[in-house]
């Protein structure tokens, strides 16, 4: 397992939060995901790195992409 933490600069709200946990919580490969408005990043727990570019094209698919 891998924990990646990717910064989210359009993260402002709980909202935000929540739309950015729940588009990418079930994606194949998301073992956990936690969304922090405080510092604007999520960090996600990955069975593979391979799962990384999936969570990418999710956040940007929803106005959130990472940088």
């Amino acid at each position: 397992m891998s924990e990646v933490t990717l910064s989210i600069p359009n993260i402002s709200c709980n909202h935000c939060v929540m739309r950015v946990q729940n588009g990418t919580k079930d994606l194949p490969g998301v073992v956990a995901v936690a969304a922090r408005a405080e510092d604007k990043s999520a960090t996600f727990t990955l069975e593979s790195m391979e799962a990384l570019a999936a969570v990418k094209d999710a956040l940007a698919e929803i106005g959130y992409p990472a940088e």
